[in-house]
């Protein structure tokens, strides 16, 4: 089906028959239907790729969305296409062209030119739009054939938001056609104003310090959307790179969009920011939201996933009365690009837009052969084999990058002095995976499709505030993973098959033993059923045994903050929440170090147990690993049915 985009945005004419939306076909002659388009939280996939695993997905991609966008325009006789922000990093794709082939005047980005293709019309910017420097942001934007804006990222802060000087324009009015029921052509002055959380001003504190400032998202939104109003604006679309949380408004709020919502002179709200669904039932018990009429706040709105998982759509039915164009009806919704199957496979709902790729194919080969090359150098095998019986390189690294980034995003805070540990477990650990289901990255080059090999999982980095008493109870949940173990016992079996290697975290920054010989204190899920019990022994920090009283900061992740796995000091002890995957974090840290030494330091043992022998399985690859397991005795003997190695060890 053939389709014509005018010079103003919106589509002229097409052929062939097209399912209309219901108001287009019930508009007046005063009437007239406007779709609303978002893309939210892309992160540079432009191409339906998998750089981590170096594997197609269809699960992501502009170009996914990009046929959604197709079929809509065919749908409705006027539209307009926004994206909310987080498109300029978060992707091996955008690492490449920040940190690889730089970013000179006048170069395109390829998430930019994708953008360009497709037609955008409007942008924010979002927190990852800093994480590469002013100097990559401005040239990259450079490049756009639309509208950037952001109302609270200031350059030179004035006595109130109007009197800023800000780093992108704070809105745009964007003057269109509108065609009405009737087939007449009307103008309308469409407002678009931007907002980021101003939190960014710690997550990017050494780029942005000095440089700009960050004002409160509600501040500034009260100083901005009157002048948009004045200015001539029929209607004011707010591009709200902030997620959905409380419902009242708090000073500098990270997740702002229902008080934002609330604003006087906001139409319509599109967010995103939180990587998830508007409106779907993940928010159905959500004061201030109407899951069933997609409104926050009362106002229309949506969030389309992340990624390009979804399109955000609000459809809005337009009155024209005296004073110009207002809402009179409205719907949302977020559609998919996949669908998950009840067998856990995916089916893919559009194909590619071909313009997408095409534009972009030499950017995304280019990327391909940098994630397939060294990005740094281990001088320590990254090897997983031991990981659920000895302290373990493969997860010495991880802990190292994560307590790395949360020390810089303490300082300034109220948190910062109060020492920080670091939480990380083994996920290719064998199991259900088998015997080769293990990390295996030799001595030497390290490239970023090895990251994936060291962490499987798309979480976030997240940081809780906790005492030594929850440090030991966090570390007696791990310790589920063995089975209790009889003093004197010959071969007995070590591993708990029904506790899965997620769940066993390693914390380091403290020192302790494991005293097999107590039962465990928490069962599976995290239940409390020996609370007298005390497999964690010796436990120290600083060389001192540890202080109940005391405070730590630990470094985690989302899944783990968040209550995932039921670990004691987790769920309401969260103190920072960062907007980077510990992939990324991982990536940047072994770019910033170039050679990385994550030899595990052995800061956890089991307990002696004078006569006791103990049977593990592992991956018969590891055999070559044995000896480096500093004061410890293994013995090999032999392989059971699955084809793991047996390994004997003596406590």
């Amino acid at each position: 089906m053939p389709l014509h985009l005018n010079r103003r945005g919106f589509l002229a004419s097409t052929a062939g028959f097209i399912a209309m939306h219901p108001y287009a076909l019930q508009a007046a002659s005063n009437q007239a239907h406007l779709r609303i388009m978002e893309t939210t939280d892309l992160h540079v996939h432009v191409h339906p790729y998998d750089y981590y695993g170096d594997r197609p997905t269809d699960r992501v991609g502009l170009s996914r969305v990009a046929s959604i966008v197709q079929n809509i325009r065919s749908e409705a006789g006027n539209s307009i296409l926004l994206d909310n922000g987080d498109f300029l990093q978060g992707n091996p794709m955008g690492d490449y062209i920040a940190y690889e082939r730089g970013m000179k005047e006048g170069d395109m980005h390829p998430i930019v030119t994708a953008m360009n293709t497709l037609g955008f019309e409007g942008t924010t910017l979002g927190n990852h739009e800093f994480n590469y420097g002013l100097d990559f942001l401005m040239k990259a934007m450079a490049g756009a054939d639309f509208p950037v804006v952001s109302a609270n990222v200031v350059k030179k802060t004035g006595a109130s938001p109007r009197e800023d000087e800000t780093l992108v324009p704070p809105y745009a009015l964007l003057d269109r056609k509108l065609t009405d029921g009737a087939g007449n052509e009307h103008d309308i002055k469409i407002g678009l104003i931007g907002f980021v959380p101003p939190q960014i001003m710690t997550w990017d504190r050494r780029h942005l310090e000095g440089n700009v400032e960050a004002r409160d998202i509600i501040a500034s939104a009260e100083a901005w959307v009157p002048q948009l109003r004045e200015e001539g604006a029929d209607i004011v679309i707010a591009l709200a790179h902030t997620g959905i949380g409380g419902a009242n408004a708090e000073d500098m709020m990270e997740n702002a969009s229902i008080p934002l919502a609330g604003v006087d002179g906001i139409d319509v709200i599109l967010t995103g920011h939180s990587h998830l669904v508007f409106p779907s039932s993940t928010y159905a018990e959500t004061p201030g939201l109407d899951v069933e009429a997609g409104t926050i706040n009362g106002k229309p709105g949506v969030m389309g996933g992340f990624w390009g998982s979804h399109m955000g759509l609000v459809d809005l039915m337009l009155e024209r009365d005296g004073s110009g164009w207002r809402v009179v009806s409205h719907t949302s919704e977020a559609r998919p690009i996949y669908q998950r199957n009840e067998d856990r496979s995916i089916t893919a709902l559009v194909e590619d837009y071909q313009p997408v790729l095409d534009a972009t194919m030499a950017d995304h080969e280019e990327t391909l052969a940098y994630v397939r090359r060294a990005v740094g150098k281990t001088d320590a095998a990254l090897h997983s084999y031991f990981a659920l019986v000895a302290d373990d390189p493969s997860v010495q690294i991880v802990s190292n990058a994560q307590r790395w980034y949360i020390e810089q995003m303490m300082q300034g805070t109220e948190h910062e002095g109060l020492p920080i540990l670091s939480a990380a477990a083994p996920f290719k650990a064998g199991g259900r995976g088998g015997a080769d289901y293990y990390t295996d990255v030799p001595v030497g080059d390290v490239a970023i499709k090895n990251v994936a090999d060291l962490y499987l999982y798309p979480n976030t980095v997240r940081a809780v505030r906790v005492t030594g008493a929850q440090v030991k109870d966090w570390l007696e949940r791990s310790a589920g993973m063995f089975n209790q173990v009889e003093a004197g016992a010959s071969d007995a079996p070590l591993l708990n098959p029904e506790f899965p290697s997620y769940n066993f975290d390693v914390i380091d920054g403290v020192k302790y033993q494991i005293d097999l010989s107590q039962p465990s204190k928490f069962d599976r899920d995290g239940a409390v059923i020996n609370a007298d019990a005390n497999r964690i022994v010796n436990l120290t920090y600083d060389g001192a045994p540890i202080d109940p009283a005391a405070e730590f900061i630990i470094a985690t992740n989302n899944y783990r903050a968040g209550g995932g796995g039921s670990f004691p000091g987790t769920g309401d002890t969260i103190v920072f929440e960062g907007p980077d995957t510990n992939r990324d974090v991982i990536v940047r840290y072994i770019v910033e170090q170039g050679t990385v030494s994550p030899r595990a330091d052995f800061n956890w043992r089991f307990a002696p147990m004078e006569g006791t022998s103990v049977i593990f399985e592992t991956g018969p690859a590891g055999a070559k690993y044995a000896s480096d397991l500093e004061g410890m005795t293994l013995e090999e003997t032999g392989t059971n049915d699955d084809g793991f190695a047996l390994f004997r060890m003596q406590l």
